[in-house]
């Protein structure tokens, strides 16, 4: 390994003179190192073969070996002998095992670990046996190096001791003592290797994301450690190397500018600045930089500017002291049309580094399953960056509202996955949190399991806070978004007054943006409940406005699942068409298969079609998604109906105490509930239920309970109706059964 990467990269500048170094790019500076390396190399070689000229003994790579190679993995691959010979395989694979087994070392990597890292979409067998082939090709095109570079055994790969060179082992090496080895990052890890193999990409993203935080805290030290403005503008372009939304190297840059008196520099740098943020984090820069700004636009450029008051925090949009108001940017983002939510790199406790990558990765699956849902906004791990010193969001991701973080630990083959959803807005306040314990046989499907729960539980937890949030605020000119945020809580607490209200708010919401799908689907669902409570004044006309409406939605939005699923939920209740519904709720769990209402629904239709074992796996799917799901009691007082058609009348009976206790103004939940109590001839609890179902649907009758609760199958509906009858249900409006009188069915 070079000892005196320091000497070749201070001979370059000392070459290039100490004036036009700094004006080099990150990306000419590297060019300039690895010349010399490659110079110094040539030189070293022709001296052991003419000592008595050239340079002789002075050049030391850390060994006298005439075949050693020189890797590099930063931007595109490289691999070549110090004798200048050419030893880069040349197949993309090939490459792929040499920088897999290169990141290993010291270790040596797993034979059957790189079989699945290459090859995990082939069978063990198949796998293992173009690894092997991949061995031969790799050692044959390291044959020019005249010296053992692999070391080949029958369960390990690894890099012979003190023969490669490898960049990356350089970066993740650089201190303050020794800053060159971040001359040599140019660019992303193995950038020409990307779509080899799904699990070598998350492996790619993983050493990405490792190497990039490492060069990241390097850069950011060098960088403080400057007074010099000479000395700032090149620290403060590798930072910006590594991370180009860095607003303190950002900042940096324009003071060093300006105390060079270079202003237009400066003002350049700032609009470079504003431009990468807005592309990168869809944000503005923050007070501080637009404060710098305004201070180098005026007579004092060079002077360094005082840091602005502090921003105050309220609950909805930030709002400003007086004294702040001429140091807010004149860019503010646009008006909130959902939340934004920020994922953190899962912190890896005590996991041994053949797994490392698993926190990263899972982080990334998080993202992923978040941003299928369409009202939300996800900032990925790589723009959010990591805690530090219990600091969880950078002043940069000041416009998220919900954070993302947590750990994995690992005890022998157990993993324990701890995760919480941080508010931003509210001091950081924990507003929910969950542990996954899971066994480490199978990590990527882990990743699955834990990710899609993870999506499908904080949903509605966000959805709630965010409708409390706009309930407090009271805009005086709200925005469609305000108001379907003042519809939701109305909705799902069935009182009628305040539901009635939310159908007003969904109705000026499609008003102020006719284009507006979120709000036609929460329409729609309006309606269909309207109807089921039996509070609509024209069932025609709501009826039609709902099947309108879901249409619309869908139309507007073909890429939103919820869109999909109120359609589908409309189709089954309403039009009394569960096939048709069945078509939609699939689309929908396509589109987005976290989405744990869509799950509960197609369970439910299935159950009105007859498929009762599958209508039992997908709500097992639901219940597993989101098992303390807010919105559960509306699904869980339809799906009692399975009970009932599997004549397993405790259990619907438990299922219906409990939904009618806790929610006793949905009148949906009471339907089952009494038709269990009626086939198990429990007439006083049937008696008090019946009584309080009339007081919320006063023209309750059996006819109209099959009309809402539409089973296809004949003998399904004649169980159902049996069981309602039994209870006491009048068959039609006007006609109340007697107790045990089963000539009237």
């Amino acid at each position: 390994m070079p000892d005196d990467l320091e000497a070749v990269y201070q001979q370059v500048r000392s070459q290039l003179g100490n004036e036009e170094w700094p004006r080099l790019s990150a990306h000419e500076q590297t060019v300039a190192v690895y010349q010399e390396m490659r110079l110094r190399d040539a030189a070293s070689i022709d001296s052991r073969n003419h000592p008595g000229g050239g340079l002789g003994g002075v050049i030391s790579f850390g060994t006298t070996i005439r075949g050693v190679v020189r890797l590099r993995l930063t931007g595109q691959m490289e691999a070549w002998t110090v004798s200048g010979e050419n030893v880069l395989p040349t197949g993309r694979k090939t490459r792929a095992l040499f920088a897999a087994v290169a990141m290993a070392a010291p270790r040596p990597a797993l034979r059957a670990r790189l079989a699945e890292l290459i090859w995990s979409r082939r069978p063990e067998e198949q796998a293992r046996a173009s690894l092997r082939q991949e061995i031969q090709l790799l050692l044959r095109a390291l044959a020019p190096a005249k010296t053992e570079v692999l070391h080949v055994t029958r369960d390990h790969l690894s890099l012979a001791p003190g023969v490669t060179w490898v960049d990356v082992e350089e970066i993740m090496r650089a201190s303050a003592s020794k800053p060159a080895a971040l001359s040599l990052l140019d660019g992303e890890l193995l950038e020409d290797l990307e779509g080899i193999d799904p699990a070598f990409d998350m492996w790619l993203t993983t050493e990405r994301e490792r190497i990039r935080d490492r060069a990241r805290g390097m850069a950011e030290s060098l960088l403080r450690e400057q007074t010099d403005a000479t000395l700032v503008i090149p620290a403060a372009q590798r930072l910006l190397q590594i991370d180009r939304a860095h607003e303190e190297a950002w900042r940096a840059l324009m003071r060093a500018h300006a105390e060079q008196g270079e202003r237009g520099m400066a003002i350049q740098a700032y609009h470079r600045c504003r431009a990468v943020l807005a592309d990168l984090l869809d944000a503005v820069p923050s007070a501080e930089t637009q404060t710098l700004l305004n201070e180098l636009r005026g007579p004092s450029s060079k002077r360094m500017p005082p840091r602005p008051p502090r921003l105050v925090a309220d609950a909805e949009p930030v709002t400003l002291l007086e004294s702040e108001t001429e140091t807010m940017p004149r860019e503010m983002p646009p008006p909130r049309e959902g939340v934004r939510v920020g994922v953190l790199p899962i912190r890896c406790v005590g996991l041994p580094d053949d797994i490392a990558y698993l926190g990263p990765s899972l982080a990334n699956e998080i993202t992923l399953a978040l941003s299928r849902f369409r009202w939300m906004t996800v900032v990925s791990s790589n723009s959010t960056g990591s805690a530090r010193d219990g600091e969880v969001v950078k002043q940069r991701d000041r416009w998220i509202d919900f954070m993302l973080d947590g750990a994995i630990q690992r005890s022998r083959n157990k993993l324990r996955i701890t995760l919480r959803l941080l508010d931003l807005r509210e001091d950081n306040q924990v507003v929910w949190a969950r542990r996954f314990d899971r066994s480490s046989d199978d990590l990527l499907a882990v990743q699955e399991d834990v990710s899609a729960e993870v999506a499908a539980q904080i949903d509605p937890v966000m959805l709630l806070i965010e409708a409390k949030r706009g309930a407090a605020r009271h805009a005086p000119t709200p925005s469609v978004y305000d108001l379907i945020l003042l519809s939701v809580p109305l909705i799902t607490r069935l009182e009628r007054n305040g539901f009635m209200r939310a159908g007003a708010y969904l109705q000026q919401a499609i008003a102020l943006d006719p284009e507006h799908a979120a709000s036609h689907a929460w329409y729609a669902a309006w309606y269909a409940l309207l109807i089921s409570q039996n509070w609509a004044s024209d069932v025609c006309h709501a009826r039609r406005q709902a099947g309108f409406l879901a249409e619309r939605a869908t139309s507007l939005a073909p890429d939103s699942a919820g869109a999909f699923t109120m359609c589908g939920l409309v189709r089954a209740f309403i039009n009394n068409r569960p096939s048709e519904a069945a078509a939609l709720h699939e689309h929908a769990l396509l589109l987005n298969p976290n989405l744990a209402s869509a799950w509960a629904l197609s369970a439910i239709t299935q159950v009105f079609l007859g498929h009762l074992q599958e209508a039992e796996r997908r709500y097992a799917r639901y219940k597993a998604l989101s098992p303390l799901d807010p919105y559960s009691f509306i699904f869980d007082g339809l799906f009692a109906v399975v009970h009932i058609l599997k004549h397993d009348y405790p259990t619907a009976v438990t299922v219906g105490r409990a939904v009618t206790q806790l929610h006793p103004g949905y009148s949906a939940g009471y339907k089952p509930y009494l038709a269990a109590l009626g086939h198990l001839g429990h007439v006083e609890e049937a008696s008090v239920v019946l009584r309080r179902l009339m007081t919320i649907e006063p023209g309750l009758a059996v006819e109209r309970c099959l009309r809402l609760i539409p089973l296809q199958r004949a003998v399904d509906r004649d169980h159902f109706a049996e069981g309602l009858r039994l209870a006491g249900v009048p068959l039609s409006c006007g006609l109340v059964p007697e107790w045990g009188d089963k000539n009237l069915h």
